[in-house]
């Protein structure tokens, strides 16, 4: 139980790599509050992590600046403290660079980088206390480019642009500032599987471990490495949890 007494935060935590990281950190005892705007799929992820841990909590709307304080205050005063914070929400459209207007920015950022950046200010008081973990979410489109994914990519690289000056700033406060970026099986790559078989077996051949990660086996394991204190000492890195496809320098 390496998040005995702990509580995160986890936003876009309904379904996908967001479920597996709540389920995956109530099983190690942590308390989640889970932040998605699917209430649906909210309500079936919650059922599922109270399984594991009390009193875990569903809480919709992230994307209004607004209620962002309102949400880490009600989760500090259900559970006592903050001592995780996990940033994994963010919508985007694919299309060309050419393509792309400031519908598709307004869109990637405003669900991805500045919901990232407003959760690290409204939790920073509370993490402090805790001396607790930051963990946001990069990607391949960003390190590599990706063709049709210049909002995507641009909100990503924001993102890990902020996380190292956090991880700066914070380090003194003994707040630790990481990201992962991920590839994984989740529910929208299945339907692109089904869809696109033969570009999906492109892909899982360019993959040096052959496979899609494990929403929660695979990247619910890391974040739970990186909320612990087995990561104590490190701070402002990118892991990439992508069978290998990404090697950084």
């Amino acid at each position: 139980m390496r998040l005995s007494g702990k509580v995160a935060i986890v936003t876009g935590g309904a379904s996908g790599i967001g479920r597996g990281i709540s389920l995956a950190m109530a099983k190690e005892g942590a308390h989640v509050a889970i932040v998605d705007i699917n209430e649906g799929a909210g309500e079936t992820t919650l059922a599922e992590v109270n399984q594991y841990t009390e009193g875990a909590l569903l809480i919709k709307d992230i994307s209004v600046k607004e209620n962002i304080a309102g949400i880490v205050q009600s989760v500090v005063e259900k559970f006592g403290r903050l001592d995780i914070l996990v940033n994994n929400a963010h919508a985007s459209r694919n299309v060309p660079f050419m393509e792309t207007t400031m519908e598709h920015l307004d869109l990637s950022f405003g669900t991805g980088f500045y919901p990232t950046f407003n959760f690290m200010q409204a939790c920073y008081p509370e993490l402090k206390k805790t001396e607790g973990k930051v963990i946001n979410f990069a990607s391949g489109a960003g390190l590599e480019g990706q063709h049709t994914q210049a909002s995507y990519a641009a909100a990503k690289e924001a993102i890990r642009a902020i996380s190292r000056v956090a991880a700066n700033e914070w380090g003194p406060d003994n707040i630790n500032v990481n990201l992962i970026s991920p590839i994984a099986a989740t529910p929208g790559v299945q339907t692109w599987k089904e869809n696109n078989p033969e570009m999906y077996e492109a892909m899982i051949n360019k993959i040096p471990l052959r496979r899609l990660g494990d929403p929660e086996g695979d990247i619910g394991r890391t974040a739970v490495f990186l909320a612990s204190n087995d990561s104590d000492y490190i701070t402002g890195q990118t892991f990439m949890v992508d069978g290998g496809s990404i090697k950084l320098r």
